[in-house]
Parts: C-alpha cells; structure tokens; sequence
C-alpha cells in the first residue's frame, strides 16, 4: 500500500482557471470533467462537462459559512488493495483544497473524476458542543429521484418519484413527518438524475467514533435537503473532522463502479489479514426462522454447506436456548468436525430489546465483549452476525468501531444486521464483511408487500444501495418462504453475483438447493464472494441491469428484469476475451431452468417478465 500526497504548483496544473465575482476560484478534478464554482449568492454548484449538476445552497456552521483563501493543496494518490468488495485493487486519485469558514472552521475539498467530497475541520476546540452543521443541497422538484424514506435499519424502498411529495411509510423507526404531511428524512444514498443520463449519488464516508452519521432533512424546504447529524452529545476538544460528504457524479457507468466510499476511508491498521476469507454461507433463518435453536435443523445446513463445498454456515439467533439437551458449542463441534467455519448472532442489545431474541446484553461492556469473543475463538467460531442497533447517533457509531476493533483481535468476520449502511468501514476493519441496510430476501417471511416489488426493487439496489458497499440482502431462494415470490430462478441465481457481499448469505432451503440441476449446484461451489474487477454493462434504475464482475480469469455476467414484461436486453461485452467455454443459464417457461453451453456470447438476451440470465465464461 502506497499514499501519496504530491505538492503541485497552480501554474503547473493550470486549475484555478476562472474567478467568479464572489472570488471564489473554478477549480476542476484531475481530467477537468468535474468542477466547483461559487456564485455571488454564495451557493455552490458542482459541475460536469461544464454543466451544474448539484446545486449546495449552503457550507459550514451558523456564523462559519463564507468561504475565504481558497488554496490548492495538490494531488492526493492513494492505491490500496481490499479484501472484499467490487475491486480488489483500487486507486484514489483527487485534486485537494482548503479553504477558511470562519473562525476556526476549515473546509477540505477534492475534486475526482468520477465526483466530489468535503469535510470540515473544526480546530481549536476547548471541551466545546459540535456545532450545529449547515451544509445543503438542492433536489429540484421534476427531476427523476430513488430515494430512501429514512429509518434506523435502512430496511426500505427506492421508487422512481419527481418530487418529494410522499407519504411517509411506516417503519420500525416511526415516521418523519414535516409539517404538511410529506415524509421529510432520507437515507443515503441518495441517487438524483439532474439531467438525461447524468446522475449524482449523494452519501457520506469515513464516520470516526467521535462522528454520529447523518441523513437528509427537507423539512424547512421541500427543495433544500439538509445534511444534519444525528446526536452527538461529545465535547471535543483540539481538532475534530466531520465525515465526508460524498456525491458521486455521472453516466450509470461511473456511480455502479465507483469506489469514492472506499477511497475516502481511512487506511486499516491490520497488520495481518490472512485470517479474513469472504465466503457463501448456508443460512438457517429464511426458511426456518426459529431453527438456530434446534441442533437437527442446524446439522442439515452444515451439511448442505458440506455439499455444496460453501465455506461457511450461519447459526442464527436464539442459540442460546438450543433443545435437546444440545448446547452451542455442540454445534459449533459439528461444522468444524466438517470442516465448514461457523458463524453466529447476537443482540446488540442497544435498539430492539424487549421482546427481541436472544443472547442479549453479552456485547455490550468491553470485559463482557473480551470474554465472549475469546471463547468464540477458542471453540472454532470463525465470526460473528450482530443485530438490532437503534440508529445513527454517536453512540450506536463508537459501539460498532468497538465491536469491530474486538472482534479483529481475536479473528472474527463481522456482519452487522438491523444498523446503518456502509461508511467504508470495509476498508479501515477489513473484518467486516457484509452490513445489512436493505429490504432484503428475508421480507418474504414479514409481509406480503415484498412479492410485487421485489424485481423492481432488485434492479435499482446495484444503482443505489449496492455502490457504497456490501449488502447483506440473502439472496436467491426457488422455493418460496412465508409469502410466496414471483421472480424466476435465472433472477434468483442472477443476484448472487448481481448483489456485492463478502459474506453472501444464501437464503434457500437445502431441499430446494439440493433439488436443482448439477450445473447450480457446481456454481455455488465456485461462487466468489469478492471481486477482482467489476464493470457496469447496461441498465436503468429499477427497469433492468446487467454487470459484469470478474475473479481471477473467470467472468460472471449477471443480468435481470425488473418489469412484469418480457425485455429483449441487448448487452456489449466486447472488453471480455472470446472463449470456447461459457456456460449460460436462462429461464424456461416448462421448467425452470435452461442451462446452455455456448460457443459464442450473446449480444441479445430476451428476459421473461422479473427473469433474468447469468452467463459464466472462464
């Protein structure tokens, strides 16, 4: 790993081209595409190829907000390797500014390629409360929007919508609600088409354990999104750093492969990291949702994982009340008897308590937390699945960098369930693995809602909550669980690459799993879970994707229909080598499957209403 900050002169680069009469400088990124100008209003715009795609109507702190001796840093280069994720190696390049808010508030500026990200540093602080930020965006009414109704778990829709006029949804959160009725909070991220197939992506990175996250708040102005974060009741003294705030910026290509979230981390400290495999996981909950507590129903899934040569098994909740006269550490003994790495759950026990399955209370105090993950270590637990956290706020921040830097010291994956999206967190603890926030597979056992929306809702998550990182949606089941699901099985294989994981959680029954043609069942034994390379191929929110992910020499593309009609998809994978061996997995009306050896890639592929295909070419 290499980090690099080069010192270039102004006149070298030629970037600070124009001044505005509010004397605030144009300034672009490295190839000139992206571009900050101010105005005499003091709003700010982001440009790209010289249009204003995103409008800031304000920077800083109350009494902090003038911006003043706008300075050229120089170039930040950073490469960097992840271990998970969509890209294995990874390049952060940027041009980097500074410039004065005011008395002791300092904003940091870069400009990059594919997008722009600013943080303030507050300096000088002497047990001081943290201002009260009052950074701003304009989303237009009339422009195309997916965005997420804001709640603590992030377990909700992107619909296509032109305006903010929406009725709030009910969640577990409660409602936001402004004073006209209309839902006024919105999760990150938040995707924007400004115009014709240009979008913005907004989102933050980087949350420290002195940060709370932040959310959207439109309630003063139906157009001006307010960035506001959460509670955080910490006095700060000497310097402290905000998140970034990130808008990743043009063609669908650029928002799907970016790595903005990522590059804006901070570098991990893990000195050794040979201990953190991603890997499929058999899954008890989807189908057996009280089934963690039952040493039978957990030897089928250590055996389907036995069979289908998948590296891992998850012992969900309430493993602690095992019948029988079975204990965890009996079933732990089995799958590691059979060589398959186990993984568990617990409580966080900070949001969803009473009434919530168990264990609970075992995480929470640092000497409870050192205990509990020692012995998960000693008995052969390779990680862990933790649950039910209760927001954004400082606090909820601070336990999960605890969890995280505690778990790493005794080498176990974490896959944090019913919290906060990802704030490339995967890139400073490597050991995280998945994050839930999203309305995933295991819908299917809560409401109905999830039937009628799932195909949709599965073609816009690679636009939006998939970019900024894992995604723990538990994909891919045949047969159907509480309440029955209408995509066809090439969808439901499709999403095991389409969806980014690096614990990807499979969400069938062994029966089902076990039932299908030979060819699945040899895919699920060669699946990655993470990805040297990915590339967008073609698609529109919540109509249709295709992506194409690499690992090693060996492409997988992945593509679905979100519409409840036949699509002829028609896709160029030119950049992808010729070669005799592809293997394609289509629909089939009669049954299910038809599964094809071609000596040629396709270039159109008719997709049955919420079908989809997945194409492996080695």
């Amino acid at each position: 790993m290499k980090h690099l900050i080069t010192f270039l002169s102004i006149a070298a680069v030629g970037l600070l081209t124009a001044r505005c009469s509010s004397d605030i400088p144009a300034v672009v990124s490295p190839n000139g595409i992206v571009g900050f100008v101010g105005t005499d209003s003091s709003n700010y715009f982001v440009t790209y190829k010289g249009q204003n795609v995103l409008e800031i109507t304000n920077l800083g702190f109350a009494d902090n907000n003038q911006l003043a001796d706008f300075k050229l840093v120089g170039t930040v280069h950073d490469e960097y390797d992840m271990i998970a994720g969509k890209k294995t190696h990874c390049e952060n390049m940027a041009t980097e500014f500074t410039a004065n808010l005011g008395k002791n508030v300092q904003l940091i500026l870069r400009l990059y390629d594919n997008g722009v990200a600013f943080r303030y540093r507050l300096h000088g602080m002497d047990g001081a409360a943290i201002p009260a930020e009052q950074t701003a965006y304009r989303i237009p009414e009339g422009v195309n929007r997916w965005m997420q109704q804001w709640c603590d778990s992030y377990e909700g829709f992107f619909p296509l919508e032109t305006s903010a006029k929406q009725q709030p949804v009910p969640s577990y959160s409660g409602i936001n609600k402004s004073a006209d009725g209309f839902n006024c909070r919105w999760g990150y991220p938040a995707l924007v088409e400004p115009m014709k197939d240009v979008f913005v992506l907004l989102s933050e990175a980087d949350v420290a354990a002195n940060n709370s996250a932040s959310s959207l708040w439109n309630d003063q102005n139906i157009e001006t999104y307010e960035v506001r974060p959460d509670k955080n009741e910490l006095k700060i003294s000497g310097d402290y750093f905000t998140p970034w705030r990130v808008a990743i910026i043009g063609q669908l290509a650029d928002i799907v492969e970016s790595t903005l979230v990522t590059d804006l981390a901070a570098p991990s400290k893990l000195t050794d990291v040979s201990w953190i495999q991603p890997g499929v996981v058999s899954w008890i909950y989807w189908a057996y949702n009280h089934g963690s507590n039952d040493y039978e129903i957990i030897k089928k899934y250590v055996d389907l994982a036995v069979a289908l040569k998948l590296p891992y098994v998850l012992i969900d909740a309430e493993w602690d009340t095992m019948k029988d006269g079975k204990t965890i550490e009996d079933a732990v003994k089995y799958a590691v008897d059979n060589k398959i790495k186990p993984l568990i759950w617990y409580n966080s026990s900070v949001g969803w308590v009473d009434g919530a399955p168990t264990p609970k209370y075992r995480l929470n105090k640092p000497e409870d937390r050192e205990k509990e993950f020692a012995w998960l270590e000693k008995i052969g637990v390779a990680g862990v699945k933790i649950d039910f956290f209760s927001g954004d706020n400082q606090m909820n921040m601070s336990y999960c960098i605890d969890l995280l830097e505690s778990a790493a010291k005794h080498h176990l994956t974490v896959n944090f369930h019913g919290a906060t999206i990802p704030r490339g967190w995967q890139r400073t603890y490597p050991n995280l693995l998945s994050t839930e926030g999203v309305y995933g597979a295991e819908w299917y056992n809560n409401v109905p809602t999830f039937t009628d929306k799932a195909a949709c809702h599965n073609a816009t998550l690679p636009f939006t909550r998939n970019v900024i990182g894992p995604m723990d949606y538990t994909p891919c089941a045949f047969s159907d669980s509480q309440h029955p699901h209408n995509t066809t099985n090439a969808h439901e294989l499709a999403l095991t690459v389409l969806f980014e994981s690096g614990l990807q959680h499979i969400a069938d029954r062994p029966e089902s799993l076990l039932a299908q043609p030979q060819e699945v069942k040899d895919f699920f034994s060669e699946l990655p879970a993470a990805w040297d390379e990915t590339k967008f191929v073609c698609g529109y929110p919540g109509e249709y994707v295709v992506l194409a992910r690499r690992k090693g020499n060996t492409w997988y593309i992945a593509g679905i229909n979100g519409k409840d009609e036949e699509q002829n998809i028609a896709i160029n994978i030119d950049f992808i080598e010729q070669t005799s061996d592809i293997q394609a997995f289509f629909d089939d009306d009669e049954n299910g499957w038809k599964i094809e050896h071609l000596e040629k890639l396709p270039q159109n592929i008719a997709c049955m209403a919420r079908g989809g295909f997945l194409i492996v070419i080695k």
